[in-house]
């Protein structure tokens, strides 16, 4: 989708949501990009209050994504993505999901409309992993270079590995889980309830200095 913008003049803003997980190539792809389009306005947001891997381990536990994984997904792309929104007044956003991934994105309509009124338009909805591969190699996108090392869809260190031939796109996403989406296609009021009645009882809890079984 960017390659349709020029990267003389480009104006459509991009979000990045720095889970503070991502492998270093995702940040070298995201450098690749200020290079390849640098009139694009490119805004960077994180786990509110943490700035790197550490201080988030420091606040919220060592390996939350293992002790409480909907609470990780909710932490590190949800709420910061929800931020993004907000603080930048978005009304509509443009994906890259695609049907081929399978999962919950097997029915994917091009245009949906979350439960906050939130627009997403999806136009790559019908492209295969093939075309996809294709449009980039022949239109010189930045693409992030673990797409040469077997990944299919690239997610946070801890969570993704590559695909064997045969299997779908994201089943290194998650692998031996029945898990498919990381929480920002899913129902955000519903998350957010859930995350701060659990923020509650962390608060909670650590007042009366009792660890709370997540």
């Amino acid at each position: 989708m960017l390659s349709r913008l020029s990267p003389e003049q480009h104006p459509v803003p991009l979000i990045f949501i720095d889970t503070l997980h991502h492998f270093p190539e995702t940040h070298r792809l995201l450098n690749k990009v200020r290079d390849r389009y640098p009139t694009a306005e490119i805004s960077v947001f994180t786990p509110e209050d943490t700035s790197n891997e550490r201080s988030f381990a420091l606040k919220h536990g060592q390996e939350l994504w293992k002790t409480n994984e909907p609470l990780y997904d909710y932490l590190v792309k949800v709420e910061p993505a929800r931020r993004a929104y907000q603080q930048l007044n978005v009304r509509a956003v443009l994906t890259g999901r695609r049907k081929s991934q399978g999962g919950a994105r097997g029915s994917l309509d091009i245009i949906e409309i979350d439960e906050t009124g939130l627009i997403k338009i999806n136009p790559l909805a019908n492209w295969s992993f093939k075309q996809v591969e294709s449009y980039i190699r022949e239109h010189h996108v930045p693409y992030n270079e673990l797409l040469d090392r077997g990944y299919r869809s690239v997610g946070d260190w801890h969570s993704t590995v590559p695909v064997k031939e045969g299997e779908d796109e994201r089943a290194g996403r998650w692998k031996g889980t029945k898990k498919t989406e990381c929480g920002l296609h899913e129902d955000y009021l519903a998350m957010r309830i859930k995350a701060k009645l659990e923020a509650a009882q962390r608060a909670q809890a650590a007042a009366q200095g009792v660890e709370v079984a997540v």
